[in-house]
């Protein structure tokens, strides 16, 4: 089953998410290469010296490095989650987001076990990415099942619920985003009543212009329309960055610059996740950026986990998820991202 709803724009970039662990969920698309070892490969202490170590305090709070399983997927269907959350608690990881509830031929699993296997693992389950919409009425998405969702949400102690979907049910116009924004916000006031926040996560096409106004930029049509205190944004940063690329012009040529960041030190608690995932840059390609393994890109994670954890009050406020669409050998990409993004240091 597709990740997307059937007019997520990013459709048809590259990787089709279909058999997605038996469960339709969200995150982003591409189809790319990474470097490919062993999963036997011994992994080095959290912390580590690699890219970027040395003296200093982390970049990365304590506690707080994530994983999107989506990465993972190969490994959940074939071996289980069990093997997966061994090797993450012995890579250093704190947290996991889901993408499916199921493991393939690993057999079936039910949500008290799949909670008490994180736990054992010592991974805090952080969140989950499921479907916007569907045409299906029996589909597993919040349009369609957005009590079921939320139980199973509930069962694991998720404290966030959310969708990879773009807001593009209802088309790329500002009325269109608007009454999409109207349905998350609803999303979110039934996440809040449950004790969690609902979130999107955004892809590049969010960062594209109405189509009958190109002067407004969708995302912040997004940001204006929904509840400050009932939707929440989880960054994908490669994506924004992609999204920079893209769209740093209006159609009809005018400058229209923006800076992904920015909009996390605008409004940071509205941004409780963020997806980590690298790209080198690429002109020639159509995204900007071709993705990498975390720690092998232009991304500069140093300057941009630093920024946002520097402000007052933040320190430990949002959840870093490292991610990539399609790695090589993803166990190799979970130890070198983690690798990599705990030997981040900075200056006091």
């Amino acid at each position: 089953m597709s990740r997307f709803s059937q007019t997520d724009p990013e459709l048809t970039h590259r990787l089709s998410r279909r058999g997605m662990l038996g469960v339709a969920a969200g995150a982003t698309a591409a189809a790319l290469v990474g470097a490919a070892t062993t999963p036997a490969t011994a992994a080095p202490a959290p912390g580590a010296a690699s890219h970027g170590g040395g003296r200093g305090r982390p970049v990365l709070p304590p506690g707080r490095l994530g994983i999107q399983l989506y990465s993972l997927r190969d490994k959940v269907s074939t071996l289980g989650f069990a093997p997966v959350f061994a090797e993450l608690e012995k890579y250093g990881y704190d947290e996991v987001e889901f993408a499916g509830y199921t493991q393939g031929s690993a057999g079936p699993i039910t949500l008290a076990q799949l909670k008490r296997l994180a736990r054992n693992h010592g991974l805090n389950p952080i969140g989950s990415h499921v479907g916007y919409y569907s045409n299906d009425p029996g589909a597993y998405t919040f349009a369609q099942n957005l009590t079921k969702v939320l139980d199973d949400a509930q069962a694991l102690g998720l404290k966030h619920i959310g969708t990879a979907s773009g807001p593009f049910r209802y088309g790329s116009t500002v009325d269109a985003w608007k009454r999409a924004a109207e349905e998350f916000n609803t999303y979110g006031a039934a996440a809040r009543a449950r004790g969690m926040k609902f979130y999107q996560h955004n892809h590049s096409e969010e960062f594209s212009f109405a189509t009958d106004n190109p002067k407004v930029r969708l995302y912040d049509v997004l940001l204006a329309e929904t509840d400050p205190d009932l939707v929440f944004l989880e960054m994908d940063i490669y994506w924004a960055y992609s999204g920079q690329f893209r769209f740093s012009k209006r159609p009809d040529g005018s400058p229209a610059p923006f800076e992904p960041l920015d909009y996390v030190l605008k409004q940071p608690h509205r941004y409780p996740l963020f997806h980590v995932k690298d790209g080198v840059s690429d002109p020639s390609d159509t995204y900007g950026y071709r993705m990498v393994d975390v720690g092998d890109g232009d991304i500069d994670y140093k300057k941009f986990i630093s920024a946002v954890t520097r402000l007052r009050g933040q320190r430990s406020a949002h959840h870093w998820q490292a991610e990539h669409d399609n790695p090589t050998e993803s166990f190799t990409f979970a130890r070198r991202s983690s690798e990599h993004l705990h030997s981040l240091r900075e200056k006091c």
